[in-house]
């Protein structure tokens, strides 16, 4: 057979192309026809037509006044096609300026007579845009915009389709609280209750993921879907009816992450029964070994953020169908060759692209189970010590850590940190498998500020005082590393790296609070006291609490640093603090003195001595407990020097301000002020 030459092809196809370029319709028209069955369901086509720019002048065409919309529609139909090939086909159309035409066009368009199948054609191509993951929001989330958008989301169910495919994309890419409620205020809650109705489950399915992405983490929107309803029934009962066991499992998934999202939004409490008869249960069935591969995967990920902060949720989670067990699987199970991808879903809050490698399913698998048992032994020590007698997980834990893979050794810490809260396994089972050597490593080496923000917080339950891991993590450079951690900008490390040397300093030996002092400096213990954050400044006093302990440690922290720790005391009792900071720093002035020399720091400063006196009669007893409680320790009469001292404060109208507060009803002061004034010579 003969074969025709290669350059007849290329010369019909230039042909064509530059007929495309015509001012006179009919030729115009005839080119876009041609290009359109060229690029019909040839993927090297869409990119060879990409690659010559013809994509510009198909845009010009939809901006001009002269040409009509029988063309327009066959443009954008070529458009849709060239979008539905690869991502990086869609990508190539998103920066030739592809979507700011389609919403010009749309809103030009508006919603009737016959610009109906045009209208039609340019919410498939955005459709398809947006479903390649590579377009923005849009713009700006014009009000008026988004308002057109959602008006023909009530048109047929293939607009709906279309319409409820792009919010869901956008909601997912921006997913702002802002935007989120741009989206509710356009109209977006009443329309997608109205497509969780419709009888058509394309329609459904994406209108499931956009009120997902609508609800993620935003309680004001949340509250609002939760009251919506249509067909006299309201938004919660209706994701209820999709969980039905006779629905495609990918929109019983889809429903049940809407409900999950409206739980942690605070929209359904956790003993409500959509959620935790529910929710919880479909997920868990979800799990099973019959499942598909995705199915598994996003039903564990979407059952960890369940129950991730409800007691209540874990323990019903962990007693569901041998779930703990099943986890154990997930560990164990490598997917077969015959197991596949989701196959027809709209859209996914998550790629679907990621189960195309089935390389990559038992990295997908560990980490969502890493997940469940973090959030199940989060809270429940019988439930925690369940997940530890897990056979192998330590060791799969310890191996995960150690994984090239970020999401891997995020999950695995995140199921440290859960299980770091028994004090038994820190005793034990984390001395046996030496968990401190790998989460050191990711701390030290991590690019990942999350990853670092979660290890260093089960690293402040590693240096707890009864942890046999302790010594093991000082000898690693610990001091050192804690204490560059607190100069970082993001707050939650600031937090846990103080929070860590504050267990460090507990009980600690003199080396090493001499040394966290050292590498921590006074000027940076100013920055930390000085925090807006309530709670790094409430641990910075705790730290120093610490510091201050043991007569002898008090007397050489204050011979080399008493004026420093002096000034920082006095900057939080004269600040706007609440009761509880000044309570905890007033506790540290009783720690010094408690001290033998370092008594005259207090002593030799009368302001601090008349804060002391103001405290002992504010009206807040836990305040007057604590001032009394320094007075106490200053005039104690067995130690050297106490009878000047008890003069000094006698003289300055303490012993009269004690004997006043004798007739305390509350029975923690009472003892206090009795026995301050039993030390009395």
């Amino acid at each position: 057979m003969e074969v025709l030459p290669t350059y007849m092809d290329v010369e019909h196809s230039r042909a064509y192309i530059d007929q495309l370029y015509s001012n006179d319709p009919q030729k115009c028209f005839q080119a876009v026809s041609e290009l359109k069955f060229a690029v019909i369901g040839s993927v090297r086509e869409k990119g060879s037509i990409i690659e010559q720019g013809v994509v510009v002048r198909l845009l010009q065409i939809l901006r001009a006044q002269e040409f009509d919309l029988i063309l327009k529609t066959e443009v954008a139909t070529v458009l849709n096609s060239l979008a539905k090939g690869l991502p990086e086909h869609a990508a190539a159309l998103v920066q030739a300026g592809l979507l700011p035409v389609l919403w010009e066009q749309l809103e030009a368009c508006g919603g009737g007579g016959g610009a109906n199948a045009y209208t039609s054609m340019v919410l498939c191509c955005l459709r398809s845009v947006y479903r390649q993951g590579c377009a923005p929001p849009p713009p700006a989330w014009d009000h008026k915009l988004l308002t057109t958008l959602i008006q023909h989301g009530y048109h047929p169910p293939s607009n709906q389709e279309c319409v409820a495919n792009i919010l869901a994309h956008a909601c997912k890419v921006s997913r702002t609280c802002e935007q989120q409620q741009q989206l509710v205020e356009a109209g977006g809650a009443d329309l997608v209750a109205c497509m969780l109705c419709s009888p058509v489950s394309r329609v459904q399915l994406p209108a499931l993921h956009c009120l997902a992405a609508m609800c993620y983490n935003n309680e004001r929107v949340s509250s609002i879907i939760a009251t919506k309803s249509y067909g006299g029934k309201a938004v919660p009962d209706l994701l209820v009816g999709l969980m039905a066991r006779d629905r495609p499992c990918d929109m019983q998934l889809a429903a049940a992450t809407a409900l999950t999202f409206l739980h942690r939004a605070g929209a359904l409490s956790a003993d409500d029964p959509k959620v935790i008869f529910k929710t919880l249960q479909c997920l868990v069935r979800m799990c099973r070994r019959d499942r598909e591969i995705w199915e598994r995967v996003e039903a564990a990920n979407t059952l960890a953020y369940l129950t991730e902060v409800s007691t209540e949720l874990q323990r019903t989670a962990a007693m569901t169908d041998h779930l703990i067990h099943i986890m154990n699987d997930y560990l164990k199970d490598t997917p077969t060759a015959g197991a596949s991808a989701p196959q027809g879903i709209s859209v996914s809050p998550i790629s679907c692209r990621q189960y195309d490698n089935p390389s990559t399913w038992p990295d997908l698998m560990l980490e969502a189970a890493l997940k469940v048992y973090a959030s199940l032994g989060a809270n429940d020590e019988d439930i925690r010590q369940r997940v530890i007698n897990t056979e192998g997980l330590m060791n799969t834990i310890v191996g995960a850590l150690s994984a090239a893979c970020p999401p891997i050794q995020l999950a695995a810490v995140r199921c440290l940190h859960s299980l770091s809260r028994s004090v038994h396994t820190l005793r034990t089972t984390f001395q046996d498998h030496m968990v401190w050597r790998p989460l050191m490593t990711v701390l030290k080496t991590s690019n990942s500020e999350e990853l670092v923000t979660v290890a260093s917080s089960t690293l402040c339950n590693l240096l707890l005082e009864f942890s046999p891991s302790k010594e093991h993590i000082l000898d690693q450079g610990a001091v050192e590393f804690l204490c560059g951690l607190t100069r970082r900008p993001h707050p939650g490390l600031r937090l846990n790296a103080v929070w860590a040397l504050m267990n460090m300093a507990f009980q600690a030996e003199h080396r090493v609070k001499a040394s966290i002092l050292h590498h921590l400096g006074t000027d940076q213990i100013f920055r930390l006291l000085s925090d807006t954050d309530v709670h790094i400044l409430m641990k910075t006093l705790g730290l120093l609490r610490n510091l201050l302990s043991t007569k002898a440690h008090i007397d050489q922290i204050m011979q080399s640093h008493g004026k420093e720790i002096m000034q920082a005391i006095i900057l939080i009792l004269e600040g706007e603090h609440s009761a509880e900071v000044k309570e905890q720093a007033l506790c540290i002035l009783a720690n010094i003195a408690d001290g033998d020399m370092a008594k005259s720091a207090i002593m030799s400063n009368e302001d601090v001595l008349k804060k002391l006196m103001n405290y002992m009669v504010i009206p807040n007893v836990k305040l007057q407990i604590a001032a009394t409680f320094c007075i106490s320790n200053l005039i104690w009469n067995v130690e050297e020097g106490a009878p000047e001292r008890q003069n000094k404060l006698r003289e300055m109208g303490v012993y009269k301000l004690l004997q006043n507060l004798m007739t305390t009803t509350d029975t923690g002061l009472f003892d206090k002020v009795k026995t301050a004034l039993q030390q009395f010579l």
